[in-house]
């Protein structure tokens, strides 16, 4: 697998058309730190680490919804493993006025835009989140 941050957005926006609960995806690290981003901004309910079906680590994402609809509206991978988009504190961009979130990868961990800010520190955009 190539892309495993944009793997595991494309599971959680499939899961979430389909309405499921729950989806599984395999565990590593940075997952679990966006994960974290994503549970802490409550774009989720929240993750458990567990053991696949095949025995491999694997994450339970519970997913999160309003009055029946997704909580995630739009998932957009920004930085992708042939084109890597890397920002300066200035330069990271808002969501929707502030409404979504972009999440960052930086020297100092996983974080959303709003406390890359607050650190003073840019770096890779992963993704943005609405």
């Amino acid at each position: 697998m190539n892309d495993p941050i944009g793997d595991m957005l494309t599971r959680i926006r499939n899961s979430q058309m389909r309405g499921k609960s729950t989806v599984m995806t395999p565990a590593s690290k940075l997952r679990v730190r966006v994960l974290e981003v994503l549970a802490d901004e409550g774009y989720i309910r929240g993750f458990e680490p567990m053991t696949g079906a095949d025995g491999h680590p694997a994450i339970e994402i519970s997913l999160k919804y309003f009055d029946g609809t997704p909580v995630i509206r739009e998932v957009r991978r920004v930085s992708t493993p042939g084109r890597r988009v890397y920002m300066g504190v200035k330069e990271i961009p808002t969501v929707r006025q502030g409404l979504g979130i972009s999440i960052v990868s930086t020297s100092k961990g996983v974080m959303s835009d709003a406390a890359a800010r607050n650190a003073n520190v840019g770096g890779e955009v992963l993704c943005t989140v609405f």
